[in-house]
């Protein structure tokens, strides 16, 4: 009977309200509805909802009595939402539907209509409504989750298109939240409250799919979607799709609106993640995970672009840790939630991997620029802190990926780590000063014009860098191929931005995580060479390690001082922390390999690969055990008499060679030998020795004994004055000798001579040093023969001969002969305007004044000395000017520079010479600089020589004709000479060029072999 009376006043109150002309009558009959009929004794439940959403569409205009109207509709409706009354879902959804689709047409205008003032009364009853139908709608949803059903066509229909309106309406708030300015966060929590709801309902629905049998029907491409629920997968699926598209439209546009939407920031894409993970992969080919990823990328570049541009344009100023911190703090959940995306999804991932790569790319080239100035030192440390390892574990994610192919994930590193050698031959003129850096220019690279700019080679150094240091957490198919991009990496740093950025700046370096982070800042270069000798730990006991071995084989020779300085580098920590065996096995490889290439014809330029691999050698040896040392020198000394021992022993000692290291047995054996040779060669020389040897391998225990007694291997007691007695036979050899091959001779003989007898002070009180410094005096100034300019060579050795005579007792008196061919000699050094003579006569200057009894110092200065002109023109010459400059020389403390410079202007200046360094390599090395072109050589020691790289015979035959063109013009100068006296000034200024080209052909024959 109650039913029969509820449903009689339902009848009637929807004809009074059907019925009822005036807006306020009808809210209170519908506010009845709600009160008469309490939901438990609703007679026609379906009937109710169904006049209430007629009610709803029959009002169409935008009033403060239509709000109040749908507000009471509302009202009405949710009274029916509680409990475990789950009938007619479907009219609830439609209801709230109509509800949305009304909300966000009148929410605009609404905004619009009010302008200023959004005080008013319709403006208050309308957001008003907007909360009512936001928690109507969380009823709904929570009603739906309660009882998630499936089978219902219609209900999964109006389910759809309810949480298509209602995130359409979301949407819309957030994007005119910033113009509410009425009950915002009442609105903003029930926002939370939406949101919340609905990844709930899609979870809900999630549990109670069969995503297996969808999977199986879905790769069979049927038609047949009912009968096995198939048809309710399909709508789950998409009700997921759709919620994922509309939260990540969501979170982008919270992140637009500057930090005040932050809680629906985190709740957007946290749900964005969350429901990815949902159907066992099944997203995967109904959503694109590709376009997700690259919003996060975006939003990641957008702030990161927008702070340094801020930061960039107030470098006066310091940037703090706090700033610093709130800027890359959102930047790390962006890159936070792409890492879980595409630990998710790998391989729809792997889609864009170049505009992944391309941001971290440019977030290391940005760390590296900042770490240039001082006031962004925060800046760095907040990026090596925050956003360094989340960048590079979004990279790692690829390449360690499970679902990736060999071949993509080469694909990923060949396209961060390649350089072609168009790129590097380019010139720069890019400002190094971050407050002229265009910052445009480095988020304006594209991913099409990454691998021909030189925009990005720090970031690509850095990140290259950071990847060998995490080496031992990555695939060992990835570290091999790392492996076989250590050539790149290495043929980069020729480059001149890279290459000063690597001498001159410090950049921050972390270790540790949580409360163990610790943060330091090191030079680019040592994080370098600390990343290298990781990886070389790294790779020692994996099938990689025959491609560093093949690497610091390869560039063993490398023509770029920087490359060959850190190959050596990686040379010694090599044989100073492995094993025994490995150490023994390398240096037995590397011995072969310098006795391949023993040459004498090469023995004597410094540049050539003997000089190098013999230099390499002592390099090794000094850090490994006297046993190595003997293993090295028993190899050598195999055959004492063969040529090339002969030459590889000489070649060590020039070196500097340690005799030290040898075991006591063997140091003995190679000091007795250095000395007998070197006394039997001294009693056995004639001038006629000269016409028995055609090579400059002749005098090779002269060079042996001089460079051992230089290096201080040899004690200089057992010096007598044979050694004198040669100095003056080999002048008067050069002084008889006409041709060049001799006179050249004579002058590596004499600087050899010299160089001992320097070492050896107790020579300087005997009797017969007056007639060689008297000797001396008529070869370099008084002979006729004084312009020629094979003697230059012989500067730097006379240069230590004098510093040294501050040991014998001098009559100061000019018209003593010994004194007046000092004062001479002291006269011609100090006015080479040379840099490097300049040097030493100078040293030299110093060392004699700083020893001689001698008061009258002013004796051995000419008036002309170099260091006397005026620096700024040059042209002015001041004796007290040469005084104040011997003064700075000597004292070594005031002798450095003050630290006035910046860091921007060292770098300029290192970037000059990176430039001149880069054209030296380009010109003269025969290194392929695009490493990615180089073919992958399997490591054979035993059959080495094959695979070293050999010039064209042409280039060979070239340097040949040039070394004759050579000889012929230095024989017609000194016929024209001795023709032509008057023409000597031109005769000096010709042979100073020659002596210079004679100098690169003979470095250029050097790599041809052909001496």
């Amino acid at each position: 009977m109650a039913g029969e009376s509820s449903g009689d006043d339902f009848r009637s109150l929807v004809e009074a309200i059907t019925s009822s002309e005036l807006v306020e009558a009808r809210i209170q009959l519908i506010a009845k509805l709600g009160v008469a009929l309490p939901p438990e004794e609703n007679p026609d439940l379906n009937a109710l909802l169904e006049f209430l959403i007629t009610l709803w569409e029959g009002f169409t205009c935008l009033d403060v009595s239509q709000c109040l109207l749908n507000k009471a509709i509302l009202e009405v409706a949710a009274k029916y939402l509680v409990g475990d009354n789950f009938r007619d879902q479907e009219k609830f959804l439609t209801l709230g539907t109509k509800a949305s689709e009304w909300c966000m047409k009148h929410l605009k205008m609404t905004l619009l209509s009010t302008d200023d003032s959004q005080q008013d009364e319709h403006y208050s009853i309308f957001f008003q409504l907007l909360l009512d139908c936001l928690n109507f709608s969380v009823a709904c949803i929570s009603l739906v989750t309660r009882n998630p059903t499936l089978g219902d066509e219609l209900l999964m229909d109006a389910l759809g298109k309810f949480i298509w309106e209602l995130l359409n309406l979301i949407k819309d708030i957030i994007s005119e939240f910033k113009k509410i300015h009425a009950s915002t966060s009442e609105l903003l929590k029930g926002v939370e409250l939406v949101l919340d709801s609905v990844m709930k309902l899609c979870m809900a629905y999630s549990e109670i799919v069969h995503w297996d049998q969808w999977n199986q029907i879905r790769d069979k491409e049927s038609t047949g979607l009912d009968g096995d629920g198939a048809a309710d997968s399909n709508h789950v699926a998409k009700l997921i799709k759709c919620t994922i598209e509309k939260l990540s439209e969501l979170g982008t546009l919270a992140a637009d609106s500057g930090g005040s939407l932050v809680t629906i920031l985190n709740l957007s894409w946290k749900g964005v993640v969350s429901l990815l993970q949902l159907g066992d992969g099944t997203l995967a080919g109904m959503t694109n995970i590709g376009e997700i990823i690259m919003i996060l990328i975006s939003l990641a570049t957008d702030s990161l672009k927008c702070a340094a541009e801020a930061w960039c344009s107030t470098l006066d100023q310091m940037i703090s840790v706090t700033e610093a911190k709130r800027v890359f703090l959102p930047i790390k959940f962006y890159l936070i939630n792409a890492i879980r995306i595409s630990n998710l999804y790998p391989y729809q991932s792997f889609s864009v991997y170049q505009e992944v790569t391309l941001f971290i790319l440019q977030l290391r080239t940005l760390r590296v620029t900042f770490s240039k100035e001082m006031c962004l030192k925060n800046v760095c440390e907040a990026m090596e802190k925050h956003l360094k390892p989340t960048s590079l574990n979004l990279l790692m994610s690829l390449l360690n990926s499970a679902q990736l192919n060999e071949d993509q994930k080469f694909k990923i590193l060949d396209w961060l780590f390649s350089v072609n050698r168009v790129l590097l031959s380019c010139h720069s003129d890019q400002d190094t000063a971050v407050n002229k850096v265009c910052l445009n220019e480095i988020f304006s690279v594209s991913c099409d014009a990454m691998p021909t700019t030189r925009k990005l080679l720090l970031g690509q150094v850095s990140l290259f860098i950071d990847l060998l240091k995490v080496s031992p957490d990555l695939e060992q198919i990835v570290i091999l191929r790392m492996a076989r991009k250590l050539q790149w990496c290495l043929d980069v740093l020729v480059d001149e931005e890279v290459y000063s950025s690597a001498l001159v700046l410090l950049v921050p370096a972390s270790s540790g995580e949580g409360e163990s982070f610790v943060l330091t800042w090191e030079p680019f270069l040592v994080s370098f060479l600390h990343a290298l000798k990781i990886f070389m730990i790294v790779v020692s006991k994996t099938e990689a390690w025959s491609e560093m071995e093949l690497f610091l084989l390869y560039n063993s020779f490398h023509p770029h001082f920087l490359c060959w300085e850190i190959i050596m580098e990686l040379w010694c920590f090599l044989v100073r922390h492995a094993e025994s065996t490995t150490v023994y096995s390398v240096i037995d490889k590397l011995c072969s390999l310098y006795k391949m290439i023993a040459s004498s014809d090469s023995l004597l330029s410094a540049h050539s690969a003997l000089r190098k691999m013999a230099r390499l050698m002592c390099l090794l040896l000094a850090s490994c055990t006297p046993s190595t040392s003997d293993q090295v020198y028993r190899f050598i000394m195999t055959d004492e008499r063969s040529h090339h021992s002969v030459v590889m022993f000489a070649a060590l000692l020039m070196e500097g060679f340690q005799l030290n290291s040898l075991s006591d047995s063997s140091r003995n054996a190679a000091t007795e030998k250095i000395f007998s040779e070197y006394i039997h060669f001294v009693d056995d020389y004639n001038g006629s020795s000269f016409n028995s040897c055609s090579s400059d391998a002749f005098g090779l225990p002269v060079v042996a004994l001089c460079s051992a007694l230089q290096s201080m291997q040899i004690e200089a007691s057992g010096i007598d004055k044979n050694t004198m007695k040669f100095l003056l036979f080999v002048v008067q050899t050069y002084k008889r000798s006409t041709d060049r091959v001799t006179k050249n001779l004579c002058c590596r003989l004499l600087s050899e001579a010299l160089g001992i007898i320097s070492t050896a002070k107790h020579l300087y009180s005997n009797g017969q040093m007056e007639d060689i410094v008297t000797e001396l005096e008529n070869l370099f100034i008084s002979g006729p023969i004084n312009k020629e300019y094979e003697l230059h060579k012989c500067k730097p050795a006379l240069a230590s001969f004098m510093s040294s005579l501050g040991h014998m007792k001098l009559v100061e008196n000019e018209e003593n002969i010994k004194t007046s061919a000092v004062c001479h000699l002291f006269h011609m050094l100090l006015r080479e305007r040379h840099w490097a003579l300049i040097h030493l006569a100078v040293s030299a200057f110093g060392y004699f004044a700083a020893r001689t009894s001698c008061i009258e110092l002013w004796r051995f200065v000419p008036s002309d000395a170099a260091l006397s002109f005026d620096v700024k023109s040059g042209t002015k010459a001041d004796f007290g000017w040469f005084m104040s400059e011997l003064k700075v020389f000597l004292d070594k403390e005031t002798a450095l520079p003050t630290a006035t410079a910046s860091s921007s202007e060292q770098f300029e200046f290192v970037l000059k010479d990176g430039v001149i360094l880069k054209e030296l390599f380009l010109k003269n090395s025969d290194v392929n600089i695009d490493a990615s072109q180089c073919e992958i050589m399997e490591v054979d020691h035993v059959n080495l020589p094959n695979k070293k790289r050999k010039l064209p015979h042409s280039f060979t035959s070239g340097i040949e004709l040039l070394q004759n063109g050579l000889k012929l013009i230095e024989d017609a100068l000194s016929v024209w000479h001795q023709d032509k006296p008057d023409n000597a000034d031109l005769d000096d200024k010709i042979r100073i060029q020659l002596s210079r080209l004679d100098d690169m052909v003979n470095h250029l024959a050097g790599f041809a072999g052909c001496g």
